[in-house]
């Protein structure tokens, strides 16, 4: 086959580089950015099959609890027994079973304690350490308040015994967790009966920075005031023992949340008898517990439109003058969940509304618990925060399993347990009495619902490994909280945009996402924002919305109360999606590359005819569009006349003809160039020489290493734009630089181009996708936009409030302070 060549309206194709020079591969750098994922991927097996689903061995293990528990408020103290039921689905004969003993991290010879560093990246560290040499360290009073309360108490598990039946099993403490050794080895198939008795001393999370703990309000009417109750991490649970990884015995350290198995809770809490439980499960003795009125407004607000105060303001605030020393016993029960968590308070409201949905729990109860603190804030949002993000997440999922959907606020900013959530938002009091709010915390508060409600669905029924893979159940959820956020508000900024991540994409101090948790250096962006943002762009620019909800929530039903892995999910979002995604999760997250895709020149190029007639004189055409000479003008310019005008009467040929005057020579070259073409590639050359289209070769570069898809929006002459999404393929044998050839129609003459118009793609630097460059904006208007956001901080609801000054009050200010 002849090939027709392609020149460029200046010079020669030759001259054209295909690739950016400065970055093109060298011998022994190439990198293939689409290599098999399955490389670092675990061997499927008959426990997790090829395709991400459990294989046809799949098992896990179930452990049923039946706990007595007395919370004592005074010694703010809990002493409890559970009888435990460990059954052993496994393949596995098992001569030991460990145990977490979560509390024991906030012991001062924990591992967490003793490996806690002075002004580390943890975020939750006792200081800050300062980056100038000659600067002091500063050591803040809440690290001093925490180093304090640890030295006043006594903290971690008292464990008083571990008996079967009537005999001691022996056990050592190693840490957070607790080995238990079976009298006999536990078979497969065969389950064993176990008793602990134990207590703890509760801590103050505003001290320590917990999961869980009390909150002292000493300003109550009540005599030394009142506590809020968070109570998580309290009672002994069993390690998950897992196909992929055996006894998960991991040290709690405290960033590493929780791996748990599934199982039936039955529990009775014996409290004050004026405190108000909220907990994971259904109530089993309303009766014993509730008013005869709190029952009536139970039953209305199943059907309710709006949420029903179980418990008024007016009650409540009642109720907080005086204690008891009566106690009630509330039971809860709680089938197939993975934790068991609960809250206790003589403070709390409780308001309610019912929602019915498909499938097998027809009936949900979305609640909240908040004290007076929490004012209008949680009376307008929180539980309609609850209902709006199950009504989501079932699109995205499945529908909500469990009876009861339940936000409590608390000292807890913000965590998540089955059923139950704490979230910290509150109002400001004024001093007219009044409650106010800043917006800021209004998105606080409806984010941290939907956020923690959510994850009722991840980890709670999708059960992933939290202890190693933080994203896997706080980026899954970020991604799902993101898109029901928007659909209650696109305004409120949600943190799973291309654009948020970019910073951190670009830093020095990134780790991979799939990094184990309690080794990320910067949990928020690593576990939250990336694996999000990577969802987000995976739904909206890689697959589309169709293929993404198709797989997303093929997984999600696939591992309904399993246990999915890392690879589960990559391997079912490719197999049900039927697209290609190893370089995408490869890259996001396997690596610290970061987006940063440069268009760096483009050619005009124009189809070489060889026919005479045509080709030279446009090459003529493109010698007149020379600029010119700036000799030539200013001559001009002062009148001078060339030798050729002075005398004209000296002439020949070729002061009439150029270099592109056409010959009869060059016609019959051409006609001998036609002959010799087959009829098909006549045909071709013709069409093209009458369609006369642009040719513009794309020159990119893919500085960050990420590869992605090039997405371009093409301006023309003619006012009209043009969009182009390439698939991200085309790095594939080229991943550091490739050209990309544009054709467009004669009279679409292309005068600009842009990469990732929309942002949606993390592109870290955005400067560099605009051909030609723009002007970047200055630095002040980026300060101004940045500056202008802090509003959202203010309480605008109080300062509205303010009276207006007089001219003369302004003038009386200005006097006093210059004073």
């Amino acid at each position: 086959m002849r090939l027709l060549w392609l020149a460029p309206v200046l010079g020669l194709l030759a001259h054209i580089p295909a690739t950016n020079a400065a970055i093109q591969q060298t011998k022994g750098d190439f990198q293939d950015k689409f290599r098999q994922l399955d490389e670092v991927l675990p061997t499927p097996n008959v426990y997790r099959n090829a395709a991400g689903e459990a294989g046809h061995q799949y098992w896990q293990q179930q452990v049923d609890y039946v706990i007595n528990a007395k919370l004592d408020e005074n010694k703010r103290r809990i002493d409890a027994s559970e009888n435990i039921t460990y059954h052993n689905n496994s393949p596995d004969t098992l001569k030991y079973l460990w145990i977490q003993l979560d509390q024991n991290k906030f012991r001062p010879d924990s591992m967490s304690a003793l490996t806690d560093t002075f002004g580390g990246n943890s975020g939750r560290g006792p200081a800050t350490q300062a980056a100038n040499g000659d600067s002091p360290a500063k050591l803040s009073l809440n690290a001093l308040r925490r180093q304090q309360f640890v030295a006043d108490h006594e903290l971690g598990y008292e464990i008083k015994s571990v008996k079967s039946g009537s005999r001691d099993l022996h056990h050592v403490i190693v840490g957070t967790l607790m080995r238990i050794d079976l009298t006999t080895p536990l078979k497969p198939g065969k389950s064993v009966k176990f008793a602990i008795d134990y207590g703890y001393n509760i801590v103050e999370e505003d001290a320590v920075s917990a999961r869980s703990g009390y909150e002292h309000f000493p300003d109550d009417k009540r005599e030394g005031g009142n506590d809020i109750f968070l109570l998580a991490q309290w009672f002994p649970r069993l390690a998950a023992y897992t196909d992929y990884e055996a006894w998960t015995n991991k040290e709690f350290l405290g960033r590493g949340e929780f791996t748990l198995e599934f199982g039936n809770y039955d529990v009775s809490m014996t409290v004050p008898a004026d405190h108000i439980v909220s907990a994971t499960g259904e109530l089993q003795n309303p009766k014993d517990v509730l008013t005869s009125t709190q029952r009536d407004r139970l039953e209305q607000a199943k059907t309710a439109k709006r949420p029903v105060f179980i418990v008024t303001e007016e009650e409540a605030l009642e109720n907080e003058k005086a204690g008891t020393d009566k106690t009630k016993t509330w039971r809860f029960k709680a089938d197939n969940v993975r934790d068991f968590a609960w809250a206790s308070s003589r403070k709390f409201m409780w308001d309610a509304k019912g929602i019915t949905q498909d499938g097998p729990q027809k009936h949900v109860m979305a609640m909240s618990f908040y004290p007076k603190e929490g004012g209008d804030l949680w009376k307008k949002y929180s539980t309609e925060a609850v209902v709006h993000t199950l009504d989501v997440y079932n699109r995205f999922t499945f529908n909500y399993p469990y009876p009861t959907a339940q936000s409590v606020n608390g000292p807890v900013g913000g965590m998540e347990y089955p059923m139950i959530s704490f979230n910290g938002p509150r109002t400001e009091l004024q001093d007219d009495g009044s409650r106010t709010y800043s917006l800021s915390e209004k998105r606080f508060l409806v984010g941290v619902v939907i956020h923690e409600v959510g994850h009722n669905y991840f980890p709670m029924v999708v059960n992933s490994d939290e202890r190693q893979w933080t994203w896997m159940d706080e980026g899954l959820n970020s991604f799902l909280d993101g898109v029901a956020g928007r659909e209650w508000d696109p305004k409120i900024p949600w943190g799973v945009e291309p654009r948020d991540v970019v910073g951190y994409m670009k830093g020095s101090s990134q780790v991979p996402v799939m990094t184990q948790s309690d080794s990320v250096l910067h949990l928020g962006p690593n576990a939250y924002t990336k694996p999000a943002v990577a969802l987000n762009i995976l739904r909206e620019t890689i697959l589309g919305r169709e293929l993404f909800d198709f797989a997303f929530k093929e997984y999600a039903q696939r591992w309904m109360f399993k246990r999915p892995t890392p690879s589960d999910f990559f391997r079912t979002m490719e197999e049900a999606s039927g697209v290609d995604l190893d370089w995408f999760f490869r890259g996001w997250f396997y690596t610290t590359d970061h987006v940063d895709i440069s268009i760096d020149r483009i050619y005009k190029l124009r189809l070489d005819t060889k026919n005479p007639d045509i080709d030279l004189q446009r090459q003529r055409e493109a010698e007149q569009d020379k600029p010119l000479s700036l000799t030539d003008e200013r001559n001009r310019n002062e009148g001078r006349k060339l030798w050729v005008e002075r005398f004209e009467d000296i002439k020949d040929f070729y002061d009439d003809n150029d270099q592109y005057t056409v010959t009869n020579k060059d016609r019959n070259k051409y006609r001998e160039f036609q002959s010799k073409l087959k009829p098909w590639e006549r045909d071709t050359l013709e069409r093209a020489v009458r369609e006369d289209k642009n040719y513009y070769v794309m020159d990119f570069s893919n500085l960050g290493g990420l590869v992605m898809p090039i997405l371009l929006e093409m301006e023309f002459a003619d006012g009209t734009k043009e969009s182009m999404r390439i698939p991200a393929e085309i790095w594939r044998r080229s991943p550091k630089a490739v050209s990309k050839l544009i054709v467009t129609d004669k009279n679409k003459e292309l005068v600009s181009v842009t990469v990732d118009p929309r942002w949606e793609t993390a592109d870290v630097d955005v400067e560099n996708n605009y051909y030609p460059r723009r002007i970047i904006p200055s630095r002040i208007e980026a300060y101004k936009d940045k500056k202008s956001k802090d509003r959202v901080k203010m309480d605008l609801m109080q300062d509205i409030k303010t009276e207006l000054k007089t001219e003369d009050d302004a003038k009386k200010g200005e006097a006093s302070n210059e004073l």
